[in-house]
């Protein structure tokens, strides 16, 4: 089964965040930069089916600067077979030219499963895996805490509301991982020596125009100083009020 793994470069979930000059992107001065955390799900669950069924490809897609190959070392590192980016200086916001770039090198080069983080931790858009998988015409399953494969079908289990789903879809197919899926593996130093060997594929991205536009960003309230309302049980019949008619949230 030959497996892509989409996969984004995004600033360390640890970063300070600042606007940028410009008031609609964060500044990237000093910011480092790793792979998405649901990502990292994403990749370690296509090795697990490509380890399963003992044959197949693992390719790391993904879109982004020049600088993004240290990204997609990490990924040969771990595993992965092959890496591709497709190079813009642009910062990528929106979720449906993501999808479009993404959905015209896949169509060029087919394959039988995509897998997703379930969202990207700087835009939190939420929108690839099912905008995506429209684009291809594949099946798709989003969330996933558990996934098996047998043959061309998936058995995935996901949270909704109140419950936990079972579904099942046959390939070809788009899936996005959720956290708790799997222990995603680190690189160790033969899988970091081995990546200078594999194949890492660096071609313009052919991103189409943007479907929506970021007027501003800005950076949410500063926190209000937390308060002592009391001590012991004294302060229970205070504390209720405060949370009652200040907080609103009981």
């Amino acid at each position: 089964m030959d497996i892509v793994v989409c996969i984004k470069r995004v600033p360390a979930t640890d970063t300070t965040i600042k606007i940028a000059a410009d008031g609609k992107s964060i500044e990237t001065t000093g910011v480092s930069f790793e792979m998405n955390a649901y990502d990292e799900f994403a990749l370690e669950q296509a090795l697990r089916i490509k380890e399963q069924l003992g044959t197949g490809t693992v390719t790391a897609l993904t879109i982004g600067p020049e600088l993004a190959q240290k990204v997609m070392r990490d990924a040969l590192a771990r595993g992965a077979d092959k890496a591709v980016l497709l190079t813009t200086d642009d910062w990528i916001y929106d979720g449906a030219a993501t999808a479009q770039t993404l959905a015209t090198w896949l169509a060029a080069n087919p394959c039988q499963l995509v897998l997703c983080g379930k969202q990207a931790v700087d835009s939190d858009n939420n929108q690839l895996p099912g905008n995506l998988a429209a684009r291809l015409g594949f099946a798709c399953i989003t969330e996933v805490n558990k996934l098996e494969v047998a043959d061309d079908t998936f058995t995935a289990e996901r949270d909704i509301e109140g419950a936990r789903e079972i579904v099942t879809c046959k390939t070809p197919a788009v899936i996005s991982c959720n956290k708790g899926l799997n222990e995603p593996r680190y690189a160790n130093l033969k899988g970091i020596m081995g990546a200078k060997k594999k194949p890492l594929e660096v071609s313009a991205a052919d991103l189409p125009t943007p479907a929506m536009e970021i007027v501003s960003l800005e950076l949410p309230p500063a926190r209000a100083e937390g308060r002592i309302i009391g001590e012991g049980a004294d302060a229970v019949p205070a504390l209720i009020e405060a949370l009652r008619n200040e907080a609103k949230v009981i």
